[in-house]
């Protein structure tokens, strides 16, 4: 039965990919706008209700590789210790993220999100995605504060970090050559933690 599970969800995962990587193929030679579902299923050879059992819309599709590099950049912020300051931790998650998907990303899947990183129809569905995962990450990060406004604090911080993460990549599609890395430290070094965000367990003024 484990290994019947296993096997399907593999299958949807793989479907879930298809979808996405032929959303972003037809949006970088056809323009986003003239995309349609029906030609997102047709690449890849499934139907119409098969694309709906996996995305809402073809945005969320084209969408789909950003969402899980957040979620897995989300799980590196719980795998850190838990002692370690809130900045540090979301810094040095974000080198780990940035490391990872500089090594895995396919240079194929980067030269379309470049082709379509100044369409301007797109940019509020790359904002939703980090919006998306913001929620779960100042609940994360929430654990490691104390006071009576750690709940807000932890929401600036995160939103100061995505924030600049977002630009940094940004940038960096913008600027074929430089290296990842360095562009989001950079980032990260020009804005800083805001300011009175202590870790749990600090009782200094």
């Amino acid at each position: 039965m484990d290994e019947i599970t296993g096997l399907r969800e593999r299958k949807k995962a793989a479907t879930r990919l298809a979808l996405h990587e032929s959303a972003l193929r037809l949006a970088a030679e056809q323009g986003p706008d003239s995309v349609t579902v029906e030609a997102i299923a047709d690449a890849a050879n499934v139907s119409r209700r098969t694309f709906s059992n996996y995305f809402s819309n073809k945005e969320e599709a084209l969408f789909y590789g950003d969402t899980v590099r957040l979620r897995r950049l989300l799980q590196l912020v719980r795998e850190r210790p838990g002692g370690e300051p809130p900045w540090t931790v979301l810094g040095r998650a974000a080198e780990h993220f940035t490391a990872e998907s500089s090594r895995d990303r396919d240079h194929d899947w980067l030269t379309r999100r470049r082709q379509l990183r100044g369409h301007p129809g797109l940019a509020a569905h790359q904002v939703t995605a980090y919006t998306a995962i913001e929620r779960d990450l100042a609940a994360e990060l929430a654990h490691r504060l104390t006071g009576a406004e750690a709940a807000l604090r932890a929401r600036l911080l995160t939103a100061t970090f995505l924030a600049a993460l977002r630009v940094a990549m940004q940038h960096w599609m913008d600027h074929p050559g430089r290296d990842l890395l360095e562009i989001v430290r950079i980032a990260l070094s020009e804005v800083g933690p805001p300011p009175a965000v202590r870790p749990a367990g600090d009782s200094t003024s």
